[in-house]
């Protein structure tokens, strides 16, 4: 019985570890440059986004370059990605805590992309939880084709989802599913993964991790434009 107890907590161990030290990277695309777009990870303790310039993303066409275009006034968007339910209410945690229970273990929970206006691309004010990226044209377009594919265009075009509290952020239908598995977190180190940055999958549970690879990936750009 000890044997076979040993046996698995070493078997567990062992996965443990190894869904910690499992990294993928993106393809080769180079980051920064005199064309560097910039794209900012913002994370509130928990959760992670994507702060953007709208003009680059309203530019190379398509439907998502038709959903920045057509949110209220600014220069700049948030994008993130969450459960269809959880993520789009707003009351406080407290009060959902069954609905996040819902959304963590049940299975093929539908989700949701939101886009919310902001007046401009900040630089970082907070560097415990914020890292911005210098990404080059093609590593931006990239970036950018990723967060579309999240969208459910099976009707043709995106479909709405709800509107936020403030009247100006929206919420997306996405082709993806949500669960304790594949979080938040996890769709957005995909995403920078498809930009061409190394990224920890199994550790994305904790939004610290998705920081830490982006902060990675900004201290390579600069130690490349200081050489």
């Amino acid at each position: 019985m000890g044997g076979a107890f040993r046996f698995l907590m070493a078997g567990l161990v062992g996965v443990i570890l190894g869904l910690v030290s499992w990294s993928e990277s993106g393809p080769s695309l180079s980051h920064g440059g005199p064309d560097a777009v910039p794209v900012r990870v913002d994370s509130n303790g928990f959760h992670t986004d994507l702060v953007l310039d709208r003009a680059p993303l309203i530019a190379r066409g398509g439907p998502l370059a038709d959903l920045v275009a057509d949110l209220g006034p600014g220069g700049a968007v948030r994008i993130g990605w969450g459960d269809a339910r959880f993520y789009v209410d707003q009351s406080p945690v407290t009060s959902r805590l069954p609905d996040g229970v819902r959304a963590l273990f049940a299975p093929d929970n539908p989700s949701v992309v939101m886009l919310s206006p902001l007046d401009r691309l900040t630089p970082v004010r907070n560097t415990d939880r914020q890292v911005q990226l210098r990404l080059s044209p093609d590593a931006f377009e990239a970036l950018a084709a990723r967060i579309e594919a999240s969208l459910d265009l099976q009707g043709g075009a995106p479909r709405l989802s709800a509107t936020g509290p403030d009247g100006r952020t929206r919420f997306y239908a996405s082709t993806e599913t949500f669960w304790i598995g594949r979080m938040c977190n996890r769709w957005t180190a995909e995403v920078l993964e498809a930009a061409g940055l190394t990224v920890h999958p199994g550790r994305t549970v904790v939004a610290g991790a998705v920081l830490a690879d982006a902060r990675s990936a900004a201290t390579l750009d600069r130690d490349g434009r200081d050489d």
